[in-house]
């Protein structure tokens, strides 16, 4: 653009001034590789995060897909035994039709039977999804401690740029350290 500027921040010129030395030993240089690279596995951490909180959300989802199932089949049990206790109460005001409600009575337990099992059945799926949820979110939560570290590196690194420190080069090196491990800490579910 002619007759116009250009700003860049301190973070750009810094690249641009080792850029044009060509000197690869300079802090600076090393400096910039190394927020290339961890802005680059932060990006990966920060995908995996959102992945793994996508799966939590999906497996919660799932849970009470099969809570609301094992409620309903609740529901339909308790049926079942107001269906029982009339029979039995019919059967005790209508002596004469004693043998139709003690059919009706086994019926209505055998079927309670085959409902209690699906629900129980059904409680238990939803258990499951629950816990591979709470397995996700602390997955999650790995990623998410790993991407804050590599994100602070990355913080103290334009810092190093300016002021030139070889402290804060270490501070930011050990911090990225940290990123990484948690970062591994979450690829192997721990």
């Amino acid at each position: 653009m002619e007759g116009g500027f250009e700003v860049h921040g301190p973070h750009n010129h810094a690249l641009q001034h080792a850029t044009e030395n060509g000197n690869s030993k300079s802090m600076t240089s090393q400096i910039a590789m190394y927020t290339a690279i961890i802005a680059t596995i932060g990006a990966i951490f920060g995908y995996m995060g959102g992945a793994t909180q996508a799966n939590a959300g999906l497996y919660k989802n799932n849970a009470a897909i099969k809570k609301t199932e094992a409620s309903n089949q609740w529901n339909y049990y308790q049926a079942k035994s107001s269906k029982q206790n009339l029979s039995e109460l019919a059967m005790e005001i209508v002596p004469s039709k004693k043998d139709h409600y003690e059919e009706e009575i086994k019926r209505y337990k055998s079927e309670k039977a085959e409902i209690k099992k699906n629900a129980e059945a059904l409680e238990y799926e939803s258990s499951e999804w629950d816990q591979k949820s709470d397995e996700e979110m602390h997955q999650y939560h790995r990623w998410a401690q790993a991407t804050t570290a590599l994100q602070i590196s990355i913080a103290l690194a334009a810092i190093a740029l300016i002021t030139r420190k070889t402290w804060l080069q270490k501070i930011m090196m050990v911090r990225g350290g940290v990123g990484l491990v948690l970062g591994g800490l979450a690829t192997m579910h721990i």
